[in-house]
């Protein structure tokens, strides 16, 4: 993940003649220090410490790696350790923006200690726990457990906000209490509750063993997801977050709406290796915000292209956030498969707001930036090709060898670029004559740097990974989502009797797309309050399942179940775009000067193709490359004329939604690009596909008929 908290590039290829850091955007990089990697502004000795706690579990989480023999519980306990002890050191529980705390308060140092030393308890006991006690607690053990729950959901508020503790807190209530002497009525005669659970057993639950809070999330999260975080702020301090944007702006920011599409390519260059949209908004918006102003967008369209493109970096293999590495625990399946399905839907998500950013320029009769404001393509390119051996090494021997884990492949790529640090900083420094022993100095301090903002990074992955685990634990202890589904299920049947009338196979679907929508709402709701990576964690377990059941998918073949996890991966990516708690488009209007509300609505308009390629993939699981029952199962002669088919239908939709094509269209026309949309989102037989593509060619003939094309509807209006 990128590094929020590194200075704004001064290289004068980024930074656009005359343009300084505005307040604006230094208010956004505020907001994603304070939402990310906390918001404490320390000195002295208390900034000296939290430096070397970051850089020990840097440290920790590699030698782990390393061997490769820790003990599971020993692992997790350790890693919600440090990240505790951090937690409540840089996240303060009241944020007030412009005015960062400076030093810890006292009764933080007990919290923080006091939640780490819950973790060390943990571990010390755990093997009596499991052995001598036979997995029951003792008094002290249900003391010291439930002090790690409530320390638990105080971390959690601090770090990812107050929804998850709410949520969780909710489903805590509900296993103390059994819903038999709460609900009234007959809610049908297949719905299945449970009477109720002591809070021993709850505890005993959720602390002393892996089902809940040192649960697969936490497990993903200290075994893989750190070190691919580590990896994406040493790759971005070693300088490749710039280079990538130079590189896009040189190859794209020449043609029409070329600010935009630049912003869109480095976006995706970025995402590969980074999963935070807010932090990539800030890193890359910084500077291609003011761009698209500049050549005429209008702030608050600039902001949203931001937001779209930064969101959809968590898109992006290998790294996809860090939910791609819990996706495949849950789905039980090697991580180069899951990486290797999801790209080509990535890449069309791309592909089709390239298409959109293009389609934005012609409305409002855009240019591409001049060429003296450019830098060269080529030797941009010849200047840091360098950059591309780690992430190469990375994603080819992931996609390639069957037998490299991520973590090891994670690490050894860590290694490789330490190495490359110390080289490039010696060349640097002695290039300037300051001394090769100058440069290695640089070096090392660099290394610190990435080492602290990892490790800062990753406090509210880990954290709320262990306070999803609190959810799950309750799901599994209550069999709450055997409840849910029955209810869905009475749902269900409901459409497909009111739709039994059009047959068997159209109720059928009628149902199925309920719950899909219903599904699709969720995720956007709980997104507005849970980063994505819990998000697709509460999914997962509560959701998913339900979808599984009532579309009749077999729960344990991942080839059946992938696109259903996908399917509420996207929506829960949506949810950082969507008003009206869409913090990527408030840090964003912190940039460009706009409304937040109005940049969040507009990227949520931008991001609707998103929703449809999430459809797309459910109905069609050949772009996720399965078929035959199988992940991978698709030829390339089976999968060039669906991707062509599925970009047409998302660019299809996207003029539909955008209300323009060659020019602007009216309601007739918006519809037939809508209906031909539709049409391509479920594989038919090819006629039905050709009947679509002859719908798109027959608006786009009809505008190109017209006697002359429109005015642009939004004319330009120059940044001032």
């Amino acid at each position: 993940m990128s590094d929020p908290t590194r200075p704004i590039s001064s290289d004068p290829t980024l930074t656009p003649p005359g343009q300084e850091i505005t307040d604006g955007e230094r208010r956004a990089i505020e907001m994603v220090e304070a939402a990310e990697t906390g918001g404490r502004k320390l000195g002295g000795w208390q900034r000296g410490l939290v430096t070397l706690v970051a850089v020990a579990w840097c440290l920790y989480q590699m030698y782990a790696a390393q061997v490769g023999n820790i003990d599971t519980l020993t692992l997790r306990a350790t890693h919600l350790g440090f990240a505790f002890f951090l937690a409540y050191l840089v996240f303060p529980h009241r944020k007030i923006p412009g005015h960062p705390q400076t030093r810890v308060p006292w009764y933080d140092w007990i919290l923080g200690i006091g939640a780490t030393g819950t973790a060390a308890y943990l571990i010390a006991q755990y093997p009596s726990i499991a052995n001598e006690q036979g997995g029951l607690l003792t008094g002290t053990d249900v003391w010291v457990g439930s002090g790690m729950i409530v320390l638990l959901l105080l971390a959690a508020w601090r770090t990812i906000g107050i929804a998850m503790p709410i949520v969780a807190g909710v489903f805590m209530l509900y296993a103390l209490t059994g819903p038999k002497g709460l609900i009234r009525g007959d809610l049908g005669p297949q719905l299945q509750l449970h009477a109720g659970q002591t809070w021993p057993q709850v505890v005993g639950q959720l602390f002393a063993n892996t089902e809940g809070i040192f649960g697969t999330a936490i497990g993903v999260s200290a075994q893989i997801v750190f070190l691919f975080v580590l990896f994406g702020a040493i790759f971005d301090k070693l300088g490749a977050g710039e280079w990538f944007m130079r590189v896009a702006q040189g190859v794209l920011g020449g043609f029409r709406g070329g600010a935009a599409k630049a912003s869109i390519l480095s976006s995706a260059l970025n995402g590969v290796i980074s999963g935070s949209a807010v932090s990539n908004v800030v890193t890359g918006g910084n500077i291609t915000i003011g761009t698209m102003i500049r050549t005429g967008y209008s702030r608050e369209k600039a902001g949203a292209i931001e937001v779209a493109s930064s969101s959809n970096g968590q898109l992006m293999p290998p790294v996809m956030g860090a939910a791609a590495f819990i996706m495949a625990q849950n789905l039980n399946i090697e991580y180069r498969s899951l990486i290797l399905a999801a790209a080509i839907p990535a890449f069309l998500c791309y592909g089709t707001l390239l298409v959109l950013a293009h389609i934005e320029a012609l409305k409002l009769g855009l240019k591409g930036l001049p060429k003296s404001e450019l830098p060269p393509a080529r030797r941009t390119l010849l200047s840091g090709w360098y950059y591309m051996l780690p992430l190469g090494y990375l994603i080819g021997t992931l996609t390639i060898n069957p037998e490299a884990t991520p973590e090891r492949v994670a690490l050894n790529t860590i290694f490789v670029m330490l190495v490359m640090m110390f080289v490039q900083e010696a060349i640097l420094a002695n290039r300037d004559g300051r001394g090769v022993g100058r440069g290695l100095l640089d070096g090392g301090k660099k290394i610190i740097e990435a080492f602290e903002g990892g490790a800062r990074s990753m406090i509210g992955i880990a954290i709320a990974t262990a306070a999803a685990g609190i959810i799950v634990g309750i799901v599994t202890i209550t069999g709450l989502g055997f409840g849910l589904a029955d209810i869905v299920q009475l749902a269900s049947d409901g459409v497909r009797n009111a739709f039994a009338f059009a047959g068997p196979q159209v109720a059928t679907f009628a149902s199925i797309v309920m719950v899909l929508l219903m599904a699709q709402l969720i995720a956007l709701i709980l997104g507005m309050g849970l980063p994505t990576t819990a998000n697709y964690i509460l999914m997962s377990a509560l959701i998913v399942p339900i979808i599984a059941k009532i579309a009749g998918l077999d729960p344990t073949n991942p080839a059946q179940m992938l696109p259903v996890h996908m399917f509420v991966f996207y929506f829960g990516i949506m949810a950082d775009s969507t008003p009206p708690v869409a913090l990527a488009a408030f840090a964003a209007a912190a940039i460009s000067g706009g409304n937040p509300v109005a940049t969040g609505v507009q990227a949520f308009q931008y991001e609707l193709r998103t929703a449809l390629l999430a459809y797309m993939m459910f109905f069609n699981p050949q772009l996720l490359l399965i078929a035959n029952g199988r992940l991978g199962g698709v030829t390339w002669t089976e999968a060039i004329p669906m991707i062509l088919f599925a970009f047409i239908g998302l660019v299809a939709f996207s003029a539909a939604t955008l209300r323009f094509l060659h020019r602007r269209t009216n309601p007739l026309q918006a519809l037939l690009l809508l209906v031909a949309a539709l049409i391509l989102i479920i594989p038919t037989h090819i006629l039905w596909n050709l009947a679509a593509l002859a719908l798109i060619a027959a608006v786009y003939f009809w505008q190109k008929a017209g006697s002359r094309a429109e005015p642009p509807a939004e004319p330009p209006a120059a940044l001032a």
